[in-house]
Parts: C-alpha cells; structure tokens; sequence
C-alpha cells in the first residue's frame, strides 16, 4: 500500500512539475510589447533608421534575447528597400508560440527561400551578440525576430571571440 501512496506521489508531482515547465516555455515568459518602432540599418550610414509601418503586434520576453518577434505592415517596396537598407545575410527565422498566429517561420523561411521575401538588418548587437532581423514579404507584411551574429555564436559555443567583436558586457553581481 504505501508503494503505491509513494508511487502516485511521484506520478503527480511530475504531472504538476510538467504542466508547469510547459506553461512556462510557451505562455509565462512572454508579454506583449506596447508601441515600438520599425528600423532597417541604412546603406548610406550604417546606421537603423525608421521605417513607416502599420498594425506593429510584438511579443517579447526577458529570459533570453532571441525571443523577440513581431508582425507589421508596410507600404515600402521590396525594390525601395534593397537600394536602401542592408540584406541580411543569412536569415532563419525562429519558431514564435503558436498562439502568435501572425508570425508563421516555416512560411516565412519559405517566402525567404523562393524569392517572395527579403530579409534586411534591422539592429545589429541589439543585445551583446544579437542581431534584430527583419523580413518584408512583396505584399508589405513584414516579420521581425532577433538571431545570434558572429560574435554571439562564438560566445555561446565557447570559442575566442576575437578583436572584432565588442566587449562583453559587465554582469552584475547581485
């Protein structure tokens, strides 16, 4: 008898202990982020400067800085923006929550892959290592996520960073 106490015990403080991580991961962490703008880094100054946009929805969360994502409009061209702000390079966008409908990454990639979409730099090191993306689609939707640049991978994977990257930033000793 006192087995089996024992046993649903631990059957359902895993119950308990999974529901929560679970929630945590995909509802917890994340907020919704009120106004904001949309930048793409400039050719001419290498600079972000704005862009005009319409009905910006943006989640957000501050366990890590890749979770950012966020959905708009615009009335800008593809063929305005590319003489204008800088392509990224490579661009992968990550999966958002799915009650995120807006930001779909598997549709996004795909518009990235055949053509429909471009993805420019919107920020670069917005946080040490991390880079703000955005994607504009040929019909103005646009799609924006952060990504981990050069530097940020060789800190997270434990290489030399090198000269060409910032200084990490002091951490704090609370």
């Amino acid at each position: 008898m006192n087995g089996k106490i024992v046993g649903l015990v631990i059957m359902f403080s895993g119950l308990i202990a999974g529901t929560a991580l679970y929630y945590l991961q995909v509802y917890g962490f994340y907020k919704e982020v009120e106004g904001g703008d949309v930048q793409l880094v400039s050719v001419v100054s290498n600079l972000p400067e704005p862009i005009p946009f319409d009905g910006l929805t943006a989640i957000d969360a501050d366990s890590s800085p890749i979770r950012y994502r966020a959905c708009f409009t615009t009335e800008y061209s593809l063929s305005l923006l590319t003489e204008s702000y800088v392509l990224a390079d490579k661009a992968t966008p990550r999966n958002a929550p799915g009650w995120f409908d807006c930001f779909d990454a598997e549709a996004i990639g795909t518009a990235l892959e055949d053509g429909t979409a471009l993805a420019f730099i919107g920020q670069k090191n917005i946080a040490y290592g991390v880079d703000r993306l955005v994607a504009v689609t040929d019909n103005g939707r646009g799609f924006v996520w952060h990504e981990l640049n050069e530097c940020g991978e060789k800190s997270y994977d434990g290489t030399v960073i090198g000269e060409e990257c910032p200084d990490l930033p002091a951490q704090n000793s609370n």
